[in-house]
């Protein structure tokens, strides 16, 4: 009685997460929801724009989490944020937990059994976002390119990293969200669904969802309590700490920050990013760029070759002007700067 219910929302980079998350809180209808958001990055790119959405700057409950992946740093890195909010619990409705697309979201659903958490909350559901057109394409489960790279990868004791961040998150899920549902056609569709039912448990509701709108009433309020039905969300990430094997998804996944004066032709630093991303194994491309002459700070986001940009708020007054990308991915770290006509 009278626990708080948490809604954690997991899923790959660049899948929607956010834009979910800030659509929750524009339709929060005076429920008093706190969020916590695990990064992954240099910048704090999915936090800041949670900061900025309707809720208002100063009215949310916003806690910042810098570890990239709390799967395993969980007590270290979770159970302090979660006891400062409990200490206003009087002021909160609902908790959203956004976790990094490079965190399982299993350990946060243990987590809550822990004496100090049990009797203050409960997880309403684990809700997971699955990018339709990351599937279709087999950005995701293309398991041909799977054994190709275990093949050529002898320290490989396991599934890839990315392989095994989609099954865990979708074995633990109470519900799957299909984001970008209206950019691939009712066939294709068809066969999402069918992948995601072989792989989540019996029985998990899939909806579609086009740019992270959906009821509230669909999303919280689920009553799900997780924590009670653990053991039935097998992680593939966790027998393998079992086994003793060591695990490589945090190991060979950077992030490189590019950060430049400003950016005159935005259309051109997209088609770079572009070949850039032809050329390198990266993942999620996020942030913000300062258009010169501009009072509005613009936000770019690419998820393969697939890239969107939006001005979302004026610049402040004491903000400092810049344009600031976050590259994730693989063998990367040697991005250090742009061709200097894009900037």
């Amino acid at each position: 009685m009278n626990k708080i219910p948490i809604t954690i929302v997991t899923g790959f980079l660049g899948v929607g997460k956010t834009t979910l998350v800030h659509n929750m809180l524009k339709k929060a209808n005076g429920k008093r929801i706190a969020v916590l958001v695990n990064e992954f990055g240099e910048v704090d790119v999915d936090g800041q724009l949670i900061a900025a959405s309707e809720c208002g700057d100063d009215d949310c409950n916003l806690i910042k989490l810098p570890n990239g992946c709390i799967c395993c740093t969980v007590q270290e890195e979770f159970l302090p944020s979660m006891l400062r909010l409990l200490e206003r619990k009087d002021e909160i409705d609902h908790i959203v937990i956004e976790t990094s697309g490079l965190s399982m979201p299993k350990p946060l659903v243990k987590a809550v059994n822990w004496p100090d958490l049990k009797p203050h909350i409960t997880i309403d559901s684990v809700i997971t976002v699955v990018d339709a057109v990351g599937i279709a394409t087999g950005e995701i489960c293309d398991r041909e390119r799977v054994q190709a790279q275990r093949l050529a990868d002898d320290s490989l004791d396991h599934e890839t990293p990315i392989e095994e961040l989609f099954l865990d998150q979708l074995v633990c899920a109470d519900l799957v969200l299909v984001s970008k549902r209206d950019l691939v056609d009712d066939t294709k569709f068809e066969e999402i669904t069918k992948i995601i039912t072989a792989k989540a448990r019996p029985n998990t509701k899939i909806i579609p969802v086009i740019n992270g709108e959906l009821d509230n009433t669909l999303l919280l309020g689920v009553e799900a309590f997780a924590e009670n039905d653990v053991d039935n969300r097998h992680s593939i990430h966790e027998e393998h700490h079992k086994h003793g094997h060591h695990h490589h998804h945090n190991d060979d996944i950077k992030n490189a920050l590019l950060e430049y004066p400003e950016t005159t032709n935005v259309k051109a630093l997209v088609e770079y990013l572009k070949r850039l991303v032809e050329a390198h194994e990266i993942y999620r491309i996020k942030g913000f760029v300062n258009i010169p002459n501009k009072p509005m700070r613009m936000v770019l986001q690419g998820v393969g070759a697939r890239f969107d940009y939006y001005y979302d708020r004026p610049w402040r007054e004491n903000e400092e002007r810049k344009t600031c990308l976050v590259v994730i991915g693989k063998g990367i770290e040697e991005l250090k700067s742009l061709d200097k006509s894009l900037v």
